[in-house]
């Protein structure tokens, strides 16, 4: 099965902007959730669980032909390191988890938008998008404090939750229409 590139630029696009209407007219809400996300055991195990699960089916589409003997015991491997994550390194559960996914999304972004360069320069925004999540995944990775620290400034005051959510409901709706007109 093969995303198309119009298709994942609607879902992200929408998937990035629909969230932040919430944010523009609750502000302090949204905060207050928003806050709460880096030491979440609940989203980081769910997140955890989805970027483990997203990992392995990648790795069992890949032919290693190196590895081929091997695969089956690579795929329990990776499984028990996902488990193991959320059972023994539960501070800061949720960033690491968003990292993963966050890596996972851009080589989604990367592999569905290679094909469409040569039609559209457009595609670049996806590009440069998924490019920005890989550095974001491994910074969080590193030291995911960080996000924490990014969400606390960003929503210390309404002006900059609503100013923030602005700004990615229209970057989403952007790339959603990108998606509907160029792709």
């Amino acid at each position: 099965m093969t995303l198309k590139l119009s298709t994942l630029a609607i879902l992200l696009g929408l998937g990035m902007g629909l969230p932040q209407i919430y944010g523009i007219l609750k502000p302090v809400q949204f905060a207050a959730g928003v806050r709460k996300f880096p030491r979440s055991v609940p989203w980081g195990w769910a997140l955890m669980f989805l970027g483990t699960a997203w990992f392995l089916w990648n790795l069992s589409q890949e032919s290693i032909a190196d590895f081929a003997s091997l695969k089956s015991y690579l795929l329990l491997g990776f499984a028990a390191i996902g488990l193991g994550t959320c059972i023994f390194v539960k501070d800061f559960l949720a960033v690491r988890g968003l990292a993963v996914v966050l890596l996972l999304l851009a080589k989604l972004m990367v592999d569905t938008g290679r094909p469409a360069l040569g039609e559209t320069s457009w595609v670049l925004v996806i590009q440069v998008w998924a490019y920005g999540l890989v550095v974001a995944g491994m910074w969080f990775t590193v030291s995911p404090w960080r996000l924490r620290d990014l969400l606390e400034w960003g929503t210390a005051t309404e002006m900059r939750v609503r100013v923030g959510c602005a700004f990615r409901l229209a970057f989403g709706l952007f790339v959603a229409i990108l998606g509907v007109t160029k792709f």
